[in-house]
């Protein structure tokens, strides 16, 4: 009876505590009761939740930040939205056409013409601008302006608004007008920059006399002298004539004497009608610069749309109603946008790939948490479920237990990120963290529902020599593979696809007639997933694969002498099922710190070749003319210089064959071959361009490109030098690159027997081209000794050049700390996986002390245990890295990711390929990680009495 008793009482107590009404008291208990546990639990929440919801900020500020950078630093011409009508095309009365000149007139149309854009484009008022200008320059009639060639200068009149607001006044006094200007005035008042003032020798008071038809000339009168406020913005850049004279070329004449100056005089807006009078061909224009600072990558269809409209769609025909229906459209911002695009959608596939690793390995790491919290109570909860406890009531308590401590630590999470990183959008920061926590506060209540669902005292073994895979886990399996085959074929066959011209005159900026759509989000999540695919597979193989080396193992060592080596064998063949987790966290870290690294070391190599193919070498020092003939030497004997090979290049010789023009470059044989061997930029033997029979043969041997191979073939043929002189060439050797000429097609021969190139200086014949290997060369003092005539290239400048993208920098910076922080939960899920088999291997070597195991034989004991399944995690995760950058590397083009401009292109080797130290080092680091967590949980051991530990462990 008492026994009956005792029993009935536990029961009730049980389901005391199961009832709804306790649910507090339950959870107050447990958190009490362990409290260091409940505090790991809310730091790891607060920590991934932090990163989670930082993520997706970062990606969208270096996004944003890349845009903007690109609008930019675009020329304004480029990114300006230009309406304008002509006097031609427009059909108008001449008074009416006075009139519509007039600043009222042109000020009513640019509001119209503002209310015409759409957003997301968002107008820059402070830079736009309206108002008329001659579109056909006029010769000024006076000679005292500069002629340099002795073709008179020309002008072009404008009357834009707002002079005052953007420029300073240095001399006189901004023009004006004295009662109402007509096309038949006889003078105007007019403003110049200090530019076009000195390059032109314009002083206030100075008149200038344009020519019209059948009038007498029209005189502009300078009264002040003005310096931008903003030289580089649009209301200034969008037309850089009006701020910079430009010194024009005119195609009709013949040189020396067909150059001539062309500036820009800036009329008051009252005198537009002036314009009217003269041969200029006046038209009324409308600039609308873009406000970069309210750009935003994820409004790029929009942005596209909206262009599209005032190119030539609904905004057009408002603009059209507002102004003149012969109205025209034009902007380059549409270019600027879609190079930015394939920009973006070349980068966001490869941080994706980062984005997904890290995220599976933290799920990985909250589900071993969670894991561990119910191997740790598993004897508690079992006890439950034999008193009584219903599932729902065990799994519901464990999850308001959870949700206490998970919710609060998401939140400070979220918080932090949000405070940590601005960004304009908080939606995603949000789902992210709200994903971790309910991760978090379901791992352990549905690990005790599914341990706890059936009600046992002794459960069997569960490790993994004894439990076999069944179908669901083969079904599972398989369709794990067949996705990541899928998205490695999608990969594979993933391709990568600006230019822009700047005229000094009053041209338009040339772009498409409509924007061009872009996609909201280039990265497909299953192409993205392929590396973590490609760990998961490679973490399922390994746990079916495992068993079997460590049976045939353990029975060879069973034979030997000792009972170590057995022991740890035996040990590492009962790896409990659950292995599975740390393992598949491991293989996806390396996996993905591997395919980082790789893309990481990759694009640090292309950029390095693309500088080394722009220079030729560490430094490049040329002339279109030949350098001093001293300046070889003195190079050499400056700090940092090793060697210096001289050349000449001239980059307009005319084969006999009538074709296009090729470089030909003159080098000296033995300097030269050295460089191209150390630069890896076609090595050749340097004997192979010496004449292989008389040394006197009229025919040199040339090294020389394949498309020149190929047009020429090993026949002589003669190319005719700038003197004039004729050189017999036969090609002899075949190269894609070259130091001397990259990016070109190019012959080059033994300088010593080229006459002729380049031309004499002071009695001796001196290179044009001097390319210089060494190291920390200083660039002020190679381009002091070479003058002002020279232009002097470094590698490491050129090299700084390929990272001016905010996008590329970014993208960068969030791969690599998404790879670091993989790395920290593969660690974490290590240390936990280790702290779930702490009390075991703590109980095991109590007992075996007892029986006459030493200290050492103790380490010796849980480092071989330790050692395969560390060994298994570093040789798979290397497997899986190297196997996912083979078949991946194929669809991967890092060349966009490297180069800042689309213009730039590496030498060779854009594609991805394996990095050896992204592969070992993070394999070695598991090893010894695990390893040294052993030996340390051995020495710990080793130094406590053995009763404690055997009381602890007598229950397991």
């Amino acid at each position: 009876m008492g026994a009956r008793s005792s029993t009935s009482s536990r029961t009730s107590r049980a389901t005391r505590v199961l009832a709804p009404s306790s649910v507090a008291p339950w959870v107050r208990t447990r958190l009490r009761a362990a409290p260091g546990a409940a505090c790991a639990l809310a730091l790891l929440v607060a920590f991934t939740a932090c990163l989670a919801a930082a993520f997706p900020r970062a990606v969208d500020r270096y996004e944003d930040a890349g845009l903007r950078s690109a609008v930019t630093k675009a020329p304004a011409e480029r990114t300006t939205v230009q309406f304008y009508a002509e006097q031609s095309t427009t059909e108008l009365p001449p008074d009416e056409w006075e009139s519509a000149l007039r600043p009222d007139t042109l000020r009513e149309q640019y509001a119209r013409v503002l209310a015409a854009v759409d957003r997301p484009l968002v107008v820059d008022r402070a830079q736009s601008s309206y108002g008329v200008r001659t579109t056909k320059p006029a010769e000024a009639l006076d000679r005292w302006l500069p002629r340099p060639s002795g073709l008179p200068a020309n002008v072009s009149l404008v009357a834009q608004n707002g002079l005052a607001d953007h420029a300073r006044l240095r001399q006189g006094r901004l023009p004006r007008t004295t009662g109402s200007v007509t096309p038949r005035s006889q003078a105007v008042e007019a403003a110049v920059t200090t530019e076009t003032a000195e390059r032109l020798r314009i002083k206030v008071g100075s008149v200038i006399h344009v020519p019209r038809a059948l009038r007498e000339p029209l005189a502009v009168r300078v009264t002040g002298i003005v310096a931008p406020r903003e030289p580089q913005g649009a209301y200034w850049s969008t037309q850089p004539l009006l701020r910079t004279p430009s010194l024009m070329r005119n195609p009709q004449a013949l040189p020396p004497a067909n150059t001539y100056w062309l500036g820009a005089l800036l009329l008051p807006p009252d005198a537009a009608p002036v314009l009217l009078g003269t041969q200029g061909g006046p038209e009324r224009y409308w600039q609308l610069a873009p406000a970069t600072a309210s750009l935003n990558a994820r409004d790029l269809p929009g942005l596209s749309s909206s262009l599209a409209s005032l190119l030539s769609g609904p905004g057009l025909l408002a603009v059209r109603q507002a102004t003149d229906p012969a109205a025209e459209a034009n902007t380059g911002l549409d270019t600027v946008l879609l190079s930015h695009q394939r920009l973006r959608d070349g980068i966001t596939p490869l941080v994706s790939v980062a984005a997904f690793g890290t995220g599976t390995v933290a799920a990985v790491v909250l589900l071993m948490a969670g894991g561990l919290a119910a191997e740790r109570r598993r004897t508690e909860l079992a006890l439950l479920r034999a008193r009584g406890g219903s599932l729902r009531g065990v799994t519901g308590r464990l999850l308001a237990e959870t949700a206490v401590v998970a919710v609060p630590a998401g939140t400070v999470g979220l918080a932090v990120a949000l405070l940590a990183v601005p960004a304009p959008r908080h939606a995603h920061a949000v789902v992210a963290a709200t994903v971790v926590t309910l991760l978090a506060c379901a791992a352990l209540p549905v690990r005790a529902a599914a341990r706890h669902a059936l009600i046992r005292v002794h459960g069997a073994r569960e490790d993994l020599t004894s439990v076999r895979p069944s179908r669901r886990r083969t079904v599972a399996e398989v369709t794990l593979v067949v996705l990541a085959l899928g998205a490695v074929v999608a990969l594979r066959r993933r391709g990568t696809d600006g230019s822009g011209s700047s005229d000094p005159g009053f041209s338009r900026a040339s772009g498409a007639s409509g924007a061009s759509g872009t996609s909201g989000s280039s990265a497909d999540h299953l192409v993205s997933l392929a590396p973590v695919l490609v760990g998961i597979i490679a973490a399922l193989v390994l746990v079916r694969l495992y068993p079997l080396p460590l049976r045939r193992l353990a029975r060879r060592v069973g034979r030997l002498r000792g009972a170590v080596g057995y022991l740890s064998l035996a040990r590492a063949g009962r790896t409990p099922v659950s292995a599975v987790l740390p393992l598949l966290a491991l293989l996806t870290a390396l996996t993905t710190a591997a395919f980082g690294g790789s893309v990481l070391a990759g694009v640090a190599d292309v950029r390095e070749r693309a500088a080394l193919s722009a220079t030729g070498a560490d430094a490049r020092v040329e002339s279109l003319r030949a350098l001093p003939a001293a300046l070889p030497d003195q190079v050499r004997r400056s700090p940092g210089v090793r060697e210096v090979s001289p050349v000449n290049i001239a980059y307009d010789v005319n084969p006999d064959d009538g074709a296009e023009p090729v470089t030909l470059a003159g080098v000296d044989p033995g300097s030269y071959a050295s460089l191209a061997r150390r630069t890896a930029l076609g090595p050749f033997p340097a004997a192979a361009l010496k004449p292989a029979g008389s040394p006197r043969s009229d025919v040199l041997p040339a090294l020389a490109s394949p498309s020149l191979a190929d047009r020429f073939g090993t026949r002589p043929f003669s190319v005719r030098l700038d003197d004039g002189s004729l050189v017999s060439l036969r090609i002899t050797l075949v190269r894609e690159t070259t130091p001397a000429a990259p990016g070109a097609d190019f012959l080059v021969v033994d300088r010593s027997r080229l006459p002729g190139l380049p031309e004499p200086t002071a009695g001796k014949t001196g290179p044009t081209t001097l390319l210089v290997t060494g190291s920390h060369l200083d660039g002020g003092a190679l381009r002091m000794l070479a003058g002002g005539n020279a232009d002097v290239r470094l590698r490491s400048e050129v090299l700084a050049r390929y990272v001016d993208s905010p996008l590329q920098s970014g993208a960068e910076r969030v791969y690599t700390a998404a790879v670091a922080a993989g790395a920290g939960f593969a660690t974490l899920a290590l240390l936990l996986a280790l702290i779930r088999s702490a009390p075991e291997r703590t109980a095991l070597l109590a007992r075996l002390r007892t029986m006459g195991l030493t200290r050492a034989q103790g380490r010796r004991l849980l480092i071989l245990e330790s050692l395969p399944q560390s060994l298994l995690a570093a040789l798979g995760g290397t497997l899986a890295g190297w196997a996912a950058v083979r078949l991946l590397s194929p669809g991967i083009d890092l060349t966009t990711v490297a180069l800042a401009t689309a213009t730039d292109s590496a030498p060779a080797g854009p594609h991805l390929r394996t990095d050896p130290w992204s592969l070992l080092v993070p394999a070695l680091a598991v090893v010894i990680l695990t390893t040294g967590i052993a030996a340390a949980q051995a020495w710990w051991t080793g130094r406590r009495s053995s009763v404690r530990e055997l009381r602890v462990g007598d229950p397991r």
